[in-house]
């Protein structure tokens, strides 16, 4: 079968079978060449009444972590082992609320409102929602944790 591509591949001594390794590469994405896409734990949108309350953050199953992607700080960064097990745990504790897409609405004096989606569903509540289960409490700590520690994000809105 003779080689498609342009002349110039060829007299650079770039084989088919190399180009054609290159523009895989390229199919797969920003993971890396031969990487695989790692799947996504959870993303968290949170809003509030404060000055730095606005973020969205990604957390994938392989530690990689994205705070208001495009925006502020569009690098990934990655979390520590020990944090990765805390967002994992984070995620499996979730299960049944945000598969129930439970809501838990802010009392008066709200400051910061979380909207958290996985794989099973959503969830939403408030810094001071009543009845919201302990998870979420965990996972806006995380948040906090996460946005300050890693993303180096201001934190007024905490």
């Amino acid at each position: 079968m003779p080689n498609v591509l342009a002349p110039r591949a060829r007299e650079g001594r770039l084989s088919g079978t190399v180009l054609a390794g290159l523009f895989a590469c390229v199919a797969v994405g920003a993971s890396g060449c031969g990487g695989v896409l790692s799947p996504d734990l959870f993303v968290v949108y949170r809003t509030g009444t404060t000055p730095g309350s606005r973020l969205t953050m990604l957390v994938t199953e392989e530690g990689v972590v994205e705070c208001n992607p495009d925006r502020t700080h569009p690098s990934p960064r990655h979390l520590s082992d020990s944090q990765i097990i805390e967002a994992r745990t984070i995620q499996e504790d979730l299960h049944d609320p945000v598969s129930r897409h439970e809501s838990f609405p802010a009392a008066p004096g709200s400051v910061l409102a979380y909207y958290v989606r996985d794989q099973d569903g959503s969830v939403r509540f408030a810094d001071n929602s009543r009845g919201q289960p302990a998870v979420t409490r965990k996972l806006a700590f995380f948040v906090l944790k996460v946005a300050r520690d890693v993303c180096r994000l201001p934190q007024q809105g905490a």
